[in-house]
């Protein structure tokens, strides 16, 4: 998944909110989670979080997403953001996190989640 960031996603310092790179991993990582368990899902914690560099306002955030562990009915995702100068070609590590979800079913009721 990648984004420019805009003034509106800034804080105001010009660095992108924290907040919005939340919202971006626990999105990428549903996306990631979906495609894995075909059925829909839904946040139950973010863990190890980490902020090691910022975003400024123009620049490009990458954010990659990978299953790293199954469960019963629940999965753990992996998110890494980085930060990309696209006039520059520079790219850096911004953020890891470790997003899990539970796999539900059409009345909301945990369903099983297929082996890695």
């Amino acid at each position: 998944m990648t984004e420019y960031v805009l003034p509106t996603h800034a804080n105001a310092l010009g660095s992108i909110f924290g907040g919005q790179v939340l919202a971006w991993i626990d999105l990428c990582a549903a996306i990631c989670a979906q495609r894995h368990t075909g059925s829909t899902v839904i946040t139950a914690g973010i863990d190890d979080l980490s902020f090691d560099r910022g975003i400024k306002v123009g620049q490009v955030v990458r954010l990659t997403a990978r299953v790293t562990a199954t469960f019963r009915t629940s999965l753990e995702i992996l998110v890494s953001v980085e930060g990309e100068d696209a006039a520059t070609g520079d790219v850096w590590p911004t953020v890891t996190a470790f997003v899990t979800f539970v796999a539900v079913d059409a009345s909301l009721k945990p369903t099983a989640v297929r082996p890695l």
